[in-house]
């Protein structure tokens, strides 16, 4: 790892109480704070998931699709998903990770800036489904809106949020959420989606952290000529959802797996080389791969072609699916519970999505 630009043990021993919230000079710590220079990078300063708690299994999918349980394993590396009960929205499925980090972090809420929520799989096609999480959460008038780049919708919300306190100096804080319920959007006949995909959303806080931790790199691409591989057609502008689309299942996820795949493994490759690059670090420097859930088995593919130790790279998919745009939170806090983050971690999360698009972030943990 390479050191932090700050003398950590002084950074450590004054700011711990307060950080990263200075306290008007009633401690020392906040002479350090403002010594240094503003803005300050962004880092992750909480976090939270949450999936439903109805599981789906292998059996239940194979029954619907017509395929044995052996079929589903084999191909995708997954044994279960969880779905959303009937009259749960995607704003709600947010607001629970959320309030995990209000839980596990006192005046969190009175913090936050501006709400960024990840999802392609919306309440309702307007207003925002963040203002519906900001009014659920109670929040006061802040900026919140949508961002849609499908399963890369988190990590291009965190390249907003990353942009938003660069450019504003009235916003050091902001909550960046991803959510999805891809149950809804389900042709459960379909072996080649409906084996894939589960509800759940993840969030985190993000805020100022000392030269030297937080985002070091980020990249974002889309090659809007393939968008057509993977997407739902009806229920926009384009094409109405209207008695016939529903009749012909156009309201479905429709996606080409095999050309998918293609672009997942020239893609992927690329953008993390890129933002390695960009960080001055070589592969054997990131302790944990947080990767976008897409197919357990296209990741161990992936890990052993670029030689990562998959030891580095936990996998949430196989028990709760591809959660879309929250997989890569999800993934984040299923690794800190497994193995708490420590300070310093480099943490590579890297993730591909329909558009088609791709996106990569490196940082390095406070």
């Amino acid at each position: 790892m390479s050191p932090p630009t700050v003398d950590e043990k002084k950074f450590k021993e004054q700011c711990d109480s307060c950080f990263p919230s200075p306290c008007q000079g009633r401690h020392a710590c906040c002479l350090v704070i403002d010594e240094l220079d503003f803005p300050m990078p962004t880092g992750i300063i909480s976090i939270g998931s949450h999936v439903p708690d109805h599981v789906v299994g292998n059996d239940q999918v194979a029954q619907w699709a017509g395929v044995s349980e052996e079929w589903i394993h084999e191909r995708t590396g997954i044994r279960e998903r969880r779905y959303a009960s009937a009259g749960t929205a995607t704003s709600d499925l947010a607001v629970h990770a959320v309030r995990q980090i209000f839980s596990e972090r006192d005046g969190a809420a009175e913090l936050i800036d501006a709400l960024i929520l990840a999802t392609c799989t919306p309440d309702v096609p307007q207003p925002a489904t963040a203002a519906i999480v900001q009014h659920k959460l109670g929040l006061r008038a802040i900026p919140a809106f949508d961002v849609n780049a499908v399963c890369s919708g988190f990590l291009y919300g965190m390249a907003v949020a990353d942009g938003l306190r660069s450019a504003s100096p009235d916003t050091e804080h902001v909550l960046v959420v991803g959510a999805d319920m891809f149950s809804t959007i389900m042709d459960r006949s379909d072996r080649s989606t409906v084996s894939l995909f589960g509800d759940g959303a993840g969030a985190v806080l993000l805020g100022p952290v000392p030269e030297g931790y937080g985002l070091l790199a980020m990249r974002t691409l889309s090659d809007g000529a393939l968008h057509h591989l993977v997407g739902v057609p009806a229920g926009g502008t384009a094409l109405p959802l209207d008695r016939a689309a529903l009749q012909s299942g156009q309201n479905f996820l429709k996606m080409d797996g095999r050309a998918i795949r293609q672009y997942v493994q020239t893609t992927l490759p690329k953008i993390v080389n890129q933002v390695l690059d960009d960080a001055g670090l070589g592969l054997g420097e990131v302790d944990r791969f947080i990767f976008h859930q897409a197919n357990p088995r296209l990741l161990e593919s992936f890990a052993d072609m670029t030689g990562i130790d998959r030891k580095r790279m936990p996998l949430t998919a196989p028990q709760l699916g591809n959660t879309a745009g929250a997989s890569i939170p999800v993934t984040l806090c299923a690794a800190d519970r497994d193995r708490p983050l420590e300070r310093g971690e480099n943490l590579l999360l890297a993730s591909i999505g329909g558009g088609m698009n791709a996106a990569a972030t490196l940082l390095r943990w406070y």
